[in-house]
């Protein structure tokens, strides 16, 4: 998810038992406090801190939040800017009515983690906190990390698309592109303007993950245009002029127009025939499943025929032989009557 508007200074932050405590300044220090109350005595959080990561979690999610530090100070830079150096506080929500109060309204109910930049924080959703479809935290953590360090480096926010796909050029690779090469219809259709895809990100889930898979591939084309350099210039670029346009003309010496087309027809050459494949075997299934019950019907009708057929011709075959057989014995019966000097024998019967 992308990050969230702060609150207010002085607004307050309701924790368990109805338990209210007022912010002091926007840091995370009172907020740490917060979080590591919410809960009974035998439930308090723990706090585990090393380098500019300090994480906040329940005990039944301390294996989880290990695993997230480490991961996190191991893996602390990112494409294209300087090595970060805010302070983090890092929160893992112990269930949904607690990530739902820490996140606020605002997140969609299939959010797996949300950063504020302004208070530089992130939470998380714990193993109990539900979101069956929040997928592997590390890379969910990866994802609210680069919306921290892009923002702490330009000092200002990026466009809802530059931002959302940045953090997914950092942290999913390809695995967003399985969305689009399943979906036909949305990549053989006029695609919007990066500009334009902020109001999907606000949609459904899957419009949602579509969003995010084409706004990685327009900050992708940004990264392409400087093999060498990548996004370097143009981030630098842009935290000095404070303009996209400017920079996109400093760094690539294009427009942004230039870059938002060549996107377009990027993301139809490399995903169009993906997915008229992806459909064509749909459709298959689909065929399939219609047209197989009618042919296996249809084969056990002709297969009973066949075993009619096979036993009417038994039967016939069989009439044959007992009458060649009875023609042979009154042949042979003829035979030694006229040897015995009975009379003439009678011609055989037909």
């Amino acid at each position: 998810m992308g990050d969230a508007s702060a609150p207010p200074a002085d607004q307050s932050v309701v924790i368990a038992r109805d338990t209210v405590l007022r912010l002091q300044g926007p840091g995370w220090q009172g907020e740490e406090r917060a979080f590591r109350e919410s809960g009974t005595p035998e439930t308090r959080a723990m706090v585990l801190e090393r380098g500019r990561y300090r994480v906040v979690a329940f005990p039944q999610d301390e294996r989880l939040a290990r695993s997230l530090l480490d991961q996190s100070v191991a893996a602390d830079s990112f494409p294209g800017l300087p090595r970060p150096t805010a302070q983090l506080l890092i929160v893992v929500a112990p269930d949904s009515r607690r990530f739902r109060e820490w996140v606020g309204p605002r997140v969609p109910e299939w959010g797996a983690a949300v950063a504020f930049p302004g208070r530089g924080r992130i939470v998380v959703r714990g193993s109990s906190a539900g979101g069956a479809t929040a997928g592997d935290p590390a890379i969910t953590l990866r994802h609210e990390l680069a919306h921290m360090a892009l923002r702490e480096y330009l000092g200002f926010p990026a466009p809802r698309w530059f931002d959302e796909g940045y953090a997914s050029y950092v942290s999913d690779g390809a695995r967003r592109g399985n969305v689009l090469a399943a979906n036909v219809a949305l990549v053989m259709h006029p695609l919007p303007s990066p500009d334009s895809l902020s109001s999907w990100f606000l949609g459904g889930a899957t419009r949602a993950q579509a969003a995010y898979a084409l706004a990685q591939l327009a900050v992708e084309e940004h990264a392409r245009r400087d093999p060498e350099r990548g996004l370097d210039l143009f981030l630098r670029y842009w935290k000095e002029t404070g303009s996209y346009e400017r920079a996109v003309r400093q760094a690539y010496g294009v427009t942004s127009l230039t870059i938002s087309n060549d996107w377009r027809r990027r993301v139809r050459m490399r995903y169009g025939a993906l997915a008229v494949l992806s459909d064509a075997a749909i459709a298959g299934v689909i065929t399939l499943l219609l047209v197989g019950p009618v042919w296996y019907v249809r084969r056990r009708r002709d297969r009973r025929k066949l075993e009619a057929m096979k036993i009417a011709d038994s039967r016939a075959e069989q009439a044959e032989r007992a009458a060649a057989l009875r023609w042979l014995v009154a042949l042979l019966l003829a035979v030694e009557a006229n040897r015995q000097g009975v009379g003439e024998p009678p011609p055989p019967a037909a």
